[in-house]
């Protein structure tokens, strides 16, 4: 049997889960033998390369269902259904729809990419194309996955360590471009008299042109307040310093923005979950690319009667 589309695991997977804890693995030995693959289709990788197709669309299968939130972790990288998965279950008794997801009042919210907007194509299912011209269907595609690795970004960084934390957003900066080499010009310090400074980053080789960072690992609804970034600025000036960085996964409080804005003879950057979510994936901190797609469209110039 060909190995079938995400959509049609969807049921399995969810009375599976239902059933007992699932992990992304033990699913796709569970839709292997459910849907019968012969070795060679088990086998099958998609065109990166990066996993097989059979683990990629068990894995998009179970995106779905969290989205839904029909499953929930239960443990690391384990997964098992929810209250609401078990009455969704109940009322699908032969197959569950991505028709049937979408209908579900609060489908587009899970997919929410940026705080407070939701984009309007991230609702859209990957295979449900009526109405999208190739191109369109490509874009909604691409804001899907972006949506998902966004997500599971953020959960990984939330499940890290403090100390993991603040090196990672030296290396952010690194990677931005600021200073030059991550072992001479990123210093992680992070420990106690250093004022609440986490890191310095040298803009020079001999660090006479210092930026001193902060960074903060909070849940996504805790916001950075007024108080805490004039603390920051207060260390600045504590050490000499005029430029800083202060990092969050959360977000900063309007009071805290407009402290920022003003004329301070220490200048302040503030990046917000958002922005360092956007700037790890542009840059390609903690992620990485699987596939490049190459869309071609006619060369009108070629075929021209011009001479």
């Amino acid at each position: 049997m060909a190995i079938p589309p995400f959509d049609q695991m969807l049921r399995p997977l969810l009375a599976l889960a239902a059933e007992r804890s699932i992990t992304r693995r033990t699913a796709t030995e569970a839709m292997s033998a459910h849907f019968a693959l012969s070795d060679a289709d088990q086998l099958l990788r998609i065109p990166s390369g990066a996993s097989t197709l059979v683990a990629n669309r068990t894995g998009w299968a179970m995106t779905f269902l969290t989205k839904a939130a029909l499953i929930a972790k239960s443990a690391p990288k384990t997964y098992s259904a929810t209250e609401r998965g078990r009455e969704f279950l109940a009322a699908h008794p032969v197959v569950i729809s991505v028709k049937d997801l979408q209908a579900l009042p609060d489908w587009e919210q899970a997919w929410q990419t940026k705080r407070g907007k939701a984009d309007a194509v991230v609702g859209e299912a990957v295979n449900d194309l009526s109405g999208m011209t190739p191109t369109d269907a490509i874009d909604a595609a691409i804001e899907q996955i972006r949506a998902d690795v966004r997500a599971r970004l953020l959960e990984s960084i939330l499940n890290q360590t403090p100390a993991f934390f603040e090196r990672l957003v030296l290396d952010v900066l690194i990677a931005i471009g600021y200073g030059t080499q991550r072992e001479t010009a990123a210093m992680h310090v992070g420990k106690s008299g250093d004022e609440g400074i986490d890191g310095r980053i040298n803009q020079d080789a001999l660090g006479l042109d210092q930026i001193l960072i902060q960074a903060k690992r909070y849940a996504a609804d805790k916001p950075i307040d007024r108080a805490t970034i004039q603390a920051f600025v207060g260390s600045l000036a504590g050490q000499g310093v005029s430029k800083g960085v202060f990092i969050t996964t959360s977000y900063f409080a309007d009071s805290a923005q407009e402290f920022v804005k003003r004329g301070l003879n220490t200048k302040v950057i503030l990046i917000d979950g958002d922005q360092l979510l956007d700037l790890m994936i542009s840059y390609k901190v903690g992620v990485r690319a699987e596939r490049t797609v190459e869309v071609v469209d006619l060369d009108q110039n070629y075929f021209s009667d011009d001479s």
